[in-house]
This record gives C-alpha cells, sequence and structure tokens, in this order.
C-alpha cells in the first residue's frame, strides 16, 4: 500500500514493511488507528500459547526490534501524516510539538505495547478491557519518560514510548484488579 512521502512524492513501502508496521494494515484505519492497532495486539494474544510468558517474552522482544526497524523505514518514506484523531490527541496532550516523525499508519508499537500490558496478567475479559483501557490512557497522555523517548530518532523512539505507556499499563492493570477483585472474586480465577 503505498503512501504519500514528506515531499509529495509517491514512494512505495516495502510489503512486508508494511504489513508489520502497520500491524496487518491496521494503521490504515482513518480513525483511532493505535486503538485499532491495540486490538490487533490482543487478539494476537489470544492465540492459544500467546499468554504463556516463555512465549510472550520472546515475541515481545522480536516484536520491539523488528518495529524499531519497520516503524522507522516507514517514518522516513511517509513522514510525520498524522489522522484527525491523533493530531487531535497530540494537540491536546502534547502541544509541544513532536520533532520526529511518527506516522499515524504505523502501529507495531501499540502491538508490542499492549503485550508488554498484558504480560504476566491473569486472563479473563476483566483483565484484558482493564489492560486495554489503561494502555491507550498511558499511550495517549505519555506520562514521563514517555513523552522524552519518543524523541528518539530512527525508529526507536517510536517504539520506546508505547514500551513506557505498556509498563505504567500493566501496573495499573494490576492495581485496578487487586481493587476490584474482593468485588469481583472471579477476576483472577479465569487465570
Amino acid at each position: 500500500m503505498p503512501d504519500s512521502g514528506p515531499d509529495g512524492n509517491r514512494d512505495k513501502i516495502p510489503f512486508f514493511t508494511n504489513l508489520i508496521a502497520t500491524g496487518l494494515f491496521a494503521g490504515y484505519v482513518p480513525w483511532a488507528s493505535g486503538t485499532f492497532g491495540t486490538i490487533v495486539g490482543i487478539l494476537i494474544s489470544l492465540l492459544p500459547g500467546m499468554n504463556e510468558p516463555r512465549i510472550m517474552i520472546p515475541v515481545i522482544v522480536a516484536g520491539f526490534f523488528t518495529g524499531v526497524v519497520t516503524s522507522g523505514r516507514v517514518a522516513r518514506i511517509v513522514g510525520h501524516r498524522l489522522s484527525r484523531s491523533a493530531a487531535l490527541a497530540k494537540a491536546t496532550f502534547q502541544p509541544d510539538g513532536h520533532e520526529v516523525a511518527d506516522p499515524s499508519i504505523v502501529v507495531i508499537d501499540e502491538i508490542v505495547g499492549i503485550w508488554i500490558t498484558l504480560l504476566f496478567l491473569p486472563g479473563g475479559p476483566i483483565p484484558v478491557v482493564i489492560a486495554f483501557l489503561s494502555f491507550r490512557a498511558f499511550d495517549i497522555i505519555k506520562p514521563p519518560p514517555a513523552r522524552q523517548l519518543e524523541r528518539v530518532p530512527h525508529g526507536w523512539g517510536i517504539m520506546l514510548d508505547d514500551v513506557v505507556a505498556g509498563i505504567y499499563a500493566n501496573i495499573a492493570t494490576r492495581v485496578l484488579l487487586l481493587i476490584i477483585s474482593p468485588l469481583v472474586p472471579t477476576i483472577l480465577s479465569h487465570g
């Protein structure tokens, strides 16, 4: 799927780079592409065996480094193109601007970020929904050092801010599960 480059020329993104960086093309959803990328990450995490740490950790590591390469390559080709929803979120939560290209179509960072969020959490719909909401909030708000790491060039920043968001969301999800587990005792029994 080609996209216009930052100079207006039509450059072709290599197919497999595009497939990976855009989360099986979920990044091309014209609004809330990060949310759709997160959903793709959740769907992948539901594959048999993926919730096992001995599987999930190597997949996260491989996804991270593959994401650095593919997201950096796509960012070089398309520049800092944002969907309207991404532009609104950045204007609201990051008014200081964005020096490094991080196009909306790149969602491999959200996929890896939600995997980090889900790591070592119990299974079941309630933990997954809490993890999803927590990750999306931290990914949009980008508390320190996520916002600072986002400025690292060549795909590293695209991935690193979501790693931080995933770590924060994992902790927040654990805290929320501890708070609500007495109210809904079956939450942890589905893990």
